[in-house]
């Protein structure tokens, strides 16, 4: 099931954030307390972004946030993955938007393959001076035909 979250999911919408981003991720894992995600999930990203979730049964597997056609977060949980779980969330922000961009860290290439293989081009890479990690990245574009 698909639905948009509401405020009172963001706690558990942080938990996915934390679980698959340092699964995929394992060289940046502890880069922010739970408590400090929970609070950028409720302070941050909840009132600027539209923010969905796929459930499997009552539990939340996938989140996507996406605002200005950016997207901003898109994380599944590593049990979920492989499942249409990130496709079925990108395809909200896709209907909702003719154009979206999102960046992902040029060291993750399973996001890298994932974004491209939904269409979306490489249009930039950067040293990762710009973002709080520190780590390279890569802006990609996708757009309507």
């Amino acid at each position: 099931m698909l639905r948009r979250l509401a405020l009172a999911d963001m706690d558990v919408a942080a938990c996915v954030h934390r679980t698959a981003f340092d699964q995929a991720m394992p060289w940046l894992a502890g880069l922010h307390t739970p408590d400090e995600d929970r609070w950028f999930y409720r302070e941050r990203v909840f009132p600027t972004c539209s923010v969905w979730g796929r459930f499997d049964g009552d539990e939340l597997c996938g989140i996507i946030a996406f605002r200005d056609r950016w997207v901003e977060q898109l994380y599944v949980l590593p049990v979920a993955q492989g499942r249409g779980v990130g496709t079925d969330l990108l395809d909200i922000a896709k209907g909702a938007c003719d154009r979206l961009e999102l960046w992902a860290f040029q060291r993750n290439a399973p996001a890298r393959r994932f974004y491209e293989a939904r269409g979306f081009k490489l249009v930039e890479e950067t040293d990762g001076a710009r973002n709080e990690e520190l780590e390279p990245d890569a802006r990609y574009l996708w757009t309507r035909q």
